[in-house]
Order: structure tokens, then C-alpha cells, then sequence
């Protein structure tokens, strides 16, 4: 494919909405916790198991909505489906609302004490995750697609993943600092919740004007044409079914620590215990630090940097678990952050009007970032809660990561 036109406006566009991915995806997860300050009071054994919920509802829209954000690339192109996807967040984002709202009527019992406001909130980020499922579909192979000077895919890539970065550092403080005001978890109340989430839907509809009168022109060759049938099935590229596997382990190992690092380190107690909320701060600063350095890297070939990152992420959880020290864990960061720009570039190689397609695929391994953590943590009850042997579940992951690197995300045909 020849690219002779400069995107750079549509390039600035695609790099504010991964702000917006990574922003809102983390958002959600925040509010674990207080929504089970809010709504599960009355439950005794499952509490944790409940709260998870809100992330595992997230990361279930990938697999069952990529398809979906395909499919709608193909029948409307790239702008008319992230207009689409936005009208789908901002519906998302009123029902998170409306669990509030429900919470403080009568906010009847429907399961062994869960309130309904709950089940609310479970369906509101689902409907979020849902479209930010699609938009990702379009913003990681436009980003990837897009001709702009100077740069390369994957350079292109981890700028956005840079800025969805951004969003994820400064969620926290968001739900904290503005949503909660600071308060303590057992002081939250959840009406607290309807006025932020409002104001969130009443910036992403300005979003949506903005877009509509952006151009954001279609970039031929990326999807097939109306009509078009396709010769192939997407699941014959080798190289692109291998990637929904090492998408898979990425995201699942880069959620194991970030959400399980401070599990390690409270198990191992004393000095670790007393840094173990900082372990995790610090793990997803490195992430933001290591794509800023990675947006820089335009010579360096995407498999060249999977080889080398997956290599460092395997040695430094080998000394984790041997040292019992999760320090090395938080190095991880660094290294994680330009694997899914690494991965994403070499599964959509040479696809062609395959690509769309492709990556509605690779969205279905985003929920690794729900199993694998998962996986840990019942690995851990099993083993008495001993979380040091859990690492080589992550191992595994790098493992996998590093032979997609060398072998797997070879072509062997192409579109």
C-alpha cells in the first residue's frame, strides 16, 4: 500500500481518543472499591469476587464486540463508526450514572443481597467497554495506517499509546481526588458518582461535534470494499492468529502485575508491605516512561523491540520469583509499554482489506487482561496463599510474547 498523503490532523485525533481509551478504562476499574462500600454492604462471603465484576464486565465486551467494530469499518467507514462508538460511551456513561440515581430510590434486593443499582453499574461499563472496544478497532490500524513524516507504524502506535497512558496516570487522581473528593472508602457515598459521570457524557457528545466536522479521510486498502467478498477467512493469516494469542498474554501479564504486584508484596511483608501501594504507582509510571522513549524509536523494527522487551520482562520476573524481591517486577513497566505496539504492527502485516477485520480480531485477546489476573489469584488460594510461584504463570506469558516475536509473527501469506 502507497501512502502519499500526510495525516497528521487524523493522527492528532487518534492519539486524544486513546487519551480517551485509556482514560476511561482505568476510571472504571477505580471504582471497585467503592462500589462495594456503596452497594454490597449486606454481603458476607463474595465481596472481592463482586467488585472484580466492574473489570471483568469491561474486558468481556472485547472478545463479543471487536466483530462488531469491524464489521461497522467495513459498512461506514473510520469516522462514521468512532461517531458511532462515542454515541454507544455516551449511553454507557449515563447508565453508570443511573446506577446512582437507583441507589437512592427504594434500590430494591435482586440476588442474596447485590442491589440493583449494582447490576446497573455492571451493564454501564460494559456498554463503555463495549465502545471502547470499537474505537480501538479503528484507532490502532489507523494509527498504524496513517502516513505521517517522520515516522514509522510502530512509532505511531506507541505515541498513542503515550497518550492513552496519560489517561491512565491520571484517572486515579480523577476518581479520588474530584469523584470522591478524597474521602475514605467507608465514607463514599454513591450519589457522589451522577454528577462526574454526566459531565464525562456531556464531553464526549462535544467530542462527537468536534469529530463530525473533522476529516478524517478512509485509507484505502485497509478494509474491503462494499460488496466485496472476501476470499479468505481472517483466521487463515497465521501470523494474525498467533497475534490474538500474544495480545492475549500481554495484556493478561501487564494486568497480573499491575493489579497483583501489591498481593506479592503485602504476602512477603515487612519493608515490601510498607511500599506495596508505591510498587504499583510506579509500575504504571514506568509504562508511560517506557512509551515516551518508544515513540522516539523509528529505526528500531517492531520485532526487533518484542524480542528485546519480552527477553528483559522474562529475565526480571526469573529474579522476582528468585529473590522473592518484587522490586523487579515494577522494571516490567518499562518494557511493557511498546509490546501491544509491537504486537498489533507485526499481526496486521500485510493484510491489506483484511485489516479491519484483523484488528476486530485482536480485540478478542484483550480479555486475557480479565483471565490471567484471575488465574493468579486462584493459583494463589490453592497454594495457600503463596503468591511467589504464581509469577510463573506471567513467565509463561512473556514466554509465548518472545516466540511470537521470533517465529510466530512471520507471514506466511498474505492478502
Amino acid at each position: 500500500m502507497k501512502n502519499t498523503t500526510n495525516y497528521l490532523g487524523p493522527f492528532l485525533t487518534m492519539v486524544f481518543l486513546f487519551f480517551i481509551v485509556g482514560f476511561l478504562t482505568v476510571v472504571f476499574q477505580q471504582f471497585q472499591k467503592p462500589l462495594e462500600s456503596a452497594f454490597l454492604g449486606n454481603v458476607a462471603t463474595i465481596k472481592n469476587t463482586l467488585s472484580i465484576l466492574v473489570t471483568f464486565t469491561w474486558f468481556l465486551a472485547y472478545p463479543i464486540m471487536g466483530g462488531t467494530g469491524s464489521k461497522w469499518v467495513d459498512a461506514f467507514g473510520y469516522k462514521k463508526t468512532l461517531m458511532r462508538a462515542l454515541v454507544v460511551m455516551v449511553f454507557g456513561l449515563v447508565l453508570s450514572a443511573g446506577s446512582a440515581w437507583v441507589g437512592t430510590m427504594s434500590n430494591p434486593v435482586i440476588i442474596q443481597g447485590i442491589p440493583l443499582g449494582f447490576f446497573v453499574f455492571l451493564i454501564g461499563s460494559f456498554v463503555v467497554g463495549s465502545a471502547v472496544t470499537i474505537m480501538q478497532v479503528v484507532i490502532n490500524p489507523y494509527l498504524s495506517a496513517c502516513s505521517v513524516s517522520g515516522t514509522s507504524s510502530i512509532q505511531r502506535i506507541t505515541i498513542g499509546g503515550s497518550s492513552n497512558s496519560i489517561g491512565t496516570t491520571l484517572a486515579p487522581h480523577f476518581v479520588a481526588g474530584i469523584v470522591f473528593g478524597g474521602m475514605a472508602i467507608g465514607e463514599i457515598n454513591i450519589n457522589q458518582v451522577i454528577l462526574p459521570f454526566i459531565l464525562l457524557a456531556a464531553a464526549i457528545i462535544v467530542v462527537i461535534l468536534v469529530i463530525s466536522r473533522l476529516s478524517l479521510p478512509h485509507i484505502e486498502g485497509t478494509t474491503n470494499e462494499t460488496g466485496e467478498v472476501l476470499e479468505k477467512s481472517i483466521w487463515s493469516f497465521s501470523h494474525l492468529k498467533l497475534g490474538v494469542v500474544a495480545i492475549f498474554c500481554y495484556v493478561g501479564v501487564e494486568v497480573a502485575i499491575g493489579a497483583n504486584i501489591n498481593m506479592y508484596a503485602s504476602w512477603l511483608g515487612g519493608s515490601f508491605e510498607q511500599r506495596a501501594s508505591s510498587m504499583a504507582m510506579l509500575y504504571w509510571g514506568g509504562m508511560l516512561v517506557g512509551r515516551l522513549i518508544g515513540s522516539t524509536l523509528s529505526k528500531v523494527s517492531a520485532k526487533v523491540q518484542l524480542t528485546v522487551t519480552s527477553i528483559g520482562a522474562i529475565v526480571l520476573v526469573l529474579l522476582s520469583i528468585i529473590l522473592h524481591n518484587p522490586w523487579f517486577l515494577v522494571g516490567i513497566g518499562v518494557l511493557h509499554s511498546i509490546m501491544w505496539s509491537g504486537i498489533f504492527d507485526l499481526a496486521i502485516f500485510k493484510l491489506g482489506k483484511y485489516t479491519s477485520k484483523g484488528s476486530g480480531a485482536l480485540m478478542i485477546g484483550v480479555v486475557g487482561g480479565a483471565i490471567i489476573p484471575l488465574a493468579q489469584g486462584m493459583m494463589a488460594d490453592a497454594m495457600g496463599g503463596d503468591w511467589a510461584m504464581t509469577w510463573w504463570l506471567v513467565v509463561a506469558g512473556e514466554l509465548f510474547i518472545l516466540y511470537y516475536a521470533l517465529l510466530g509473527s512471520k507471514v506466511k501469506q498474505s492478502a
